[in-house]
């Protein structure tokens, strides 16, 4: 049985704001995302380490006050790239499930790991920050570690479309994550782009688990 999720739930929900202040004028927002671009870019030559904000700042064209008029620190900017990351793999999965047919939930589970990886090869910094452990584990949301925020919003999005209890999908969902994320991590390791069979490994041992776990 299939059901569409509300837009409302499309959104990522976290109780940490990495900006002092919203930009409100459009000249503004494209100042922000401008020094976002430049992080991500400078965590992709340099890493986390290497970035400073007066870096962020020369390489996003704007002075260093200016950053500071919206972010308190290097780790808020990382922070606020962290989070346009997990919007975006929200949205792309979100995408995914509503133009593509899915006809179980292991298609669903096979989508999101999709999205994943080709966000691992094509962001900038993504495959350096994923979602932020390198910096913080409560990076996403200071009530809950991040990988835990990942797997909450997979569990929603899994139960709006197939029917299923979402009490059934938490615990499940979450051993899924942690599982795929070590594999994942050892496939990037291997091989910038992602070592494929690894990669294929790790479909393979994520549907084997939730096989036994999630309903037919």
């Amino acid at each position: 049985m299939e059901t569409r999720h509300p837009a409302s739930r499309r959104v990522a929900v976290t109780s940490t704001t990495p900006l002092r202040r919203q930009p409100v004028q459009q000249r503004s927002a494209k100042r922000v995302e401008r020094m976002l671009e430049a992080c991500a870019q400078l965590i992709e030559e340099v890493g986390y380490d290497g970035v400073t904000t007066t870096l962020i700042a020369e390489r996003a064209g704007v002075a260093v006050g200016s950053l500071y008029q919206f972010f308190p620190d290097k780790r808020a900017v990382v922070q606020a790239l962290t989070l346009r990351n997990l919007e975006k793999f929200i949205q792309t999965v979100d995408g995914r499930f509503t133009s593509t047919t899915l006809d179980h939930w292991w298609d669903a589970v096979d989508s999101i790991f999709d999205v994943y990886v080709s966000m691992h090869r094509e962001v900038p910094a993504f495959s350096k920050l994923h979602f932020g452990d390198v910096v913080d584990m409560r990076l996403l949301d200071d009530r809950r570690d991040n990988n835990t925020v990942i797997s909450d919003r997979i569990a929603e999005m899994i139960s709006a479309k197939f029917d299923i209890p979402l009490a059934e999908l938490e615990l499940p969902i979450s051993i899924a994550v942690e599982a795929a994320d070590g594999v994942l991590n050892l496939a990037f390791r291997r091989d910038p782009a992602g070592d494929q069979r690894i990669l294929d490994e790790a479909k393979v041992m994520v549907r084997g688990y939730l096989s036994t776990r999630l309903p037919d």
